[in-house]
Order: C-alpha cells, then structure tokens, then sequence
C-alpha cells in the first residue's frame, strides 16, 4: 500500500494524469469543433463552383437555341402559309382559264350585259346622300382640285 501512495504522489504519475486529462480536454474540444463544423468540404465546394461556373456558362447558348427554335418555327409558319397562298392563286388561275367563269365575273363586276338584255342598277339612298356630299368638289374645274391637293399636302408637311 505504501508503494501505491508513494505512486500516487510521484512526478511521472502525476505527469501522465495531467497528460491524460489534457488529452481527454482536447478530445472534447475536438469532437464539439468537429459538430459545429459545416459539412461543407474544400471537394464539395470546388465541386459547387464547377457547376456554377458551367450554369453560367451554358446558359447564353442555351437562351440562343431555344430563341432560334421559335424563329425557325415562325419561318416553317410562314412558309406553310406561302404555300396555301400559292395554292389558291394556282386555282384562282385556273378558274379564269375557263370561259364561263371569266364571263360570270366580267358581269358582275364590271355590270356589263349582253346585247338583247336589260341591264339594272339596284342603288342604296343611304349611299346616294353621301355621295352627293362629295360631289362638292366636282362642281370645280380640275385644276382648282389639283391646286387644292397640292396645299393640303404643304399643309401636311408642316
């Protein structure tokens, strides 16, 4: 017993409890740093940064792709449109190929009849009245009417 009391109180032993307690201190203060630390390495923040870095870097091309896709849309749009125009001129041609139909629109449009018929003219008042506010300036000699363009279109200019 007494050689336990002797080591008790003996230089190395307390030196080698004080190294214990300083370890075990460090060893908490260790294990405290490590659970406040963020979980955010030195890899997963480069790795952050790369694809940063490509978003970046990707999305001006990726804006000019899709803004090309709708204009190449938009040109497929009016090109089958075109077409549809080109269609219905093509059969418009063809109608005033045939005789008939040339006849039936010249009668129609030009109010022209053929010789033996009697031709009418079915007139709307409501259009009468204001055609007879335009007349106005054919009661006028021509030029007075030339003349009187070419001062609204000064006027107009300024």
């Amino acid at each position: 017993m007494a050689v336990k009391d002797r080591d008790r109180f003996s230089t190395s032993t307390r030196i080698r409890l004080l190294g214990e307690q300083t370890a075990a201190r460090v060893y908490r203060s260790q294990t405290r740093r490590q659970a406040r630390r963020s979980r955010l390495t030195g890899r997963a923040a480069l790795l952050a940064l790369v694809m940063c870095t490509l978003i970046v870097a990707l999305a001006y091309p990726m804006r000019e792709y899709v803004s090309q896709r709708a204009e190449i849309d938009g040109l497929q749009r009016e090109q089958q449109q075109a077409r549809q125009r080109v269609e219905r001129l093509r059969d418009q041609k063809a109608r005033w190929q045939d005789d008939a139909y040339a006849e039936q629109q010249i009668r129609q449009r030009l109010h022209y009849v053929m010789p033996g018929e009697t031709g009418f003219i079915v007139v709307d008042p409501h259009a009468a009245r204001q055609s007879h506010a335009v007349l106005g300036t054919a009661d006028r000699p021509w030029y007075a009417n030339v003349w009187d363009g070419v001062d609204k279109s000064d006027a107009s200019d300024r």
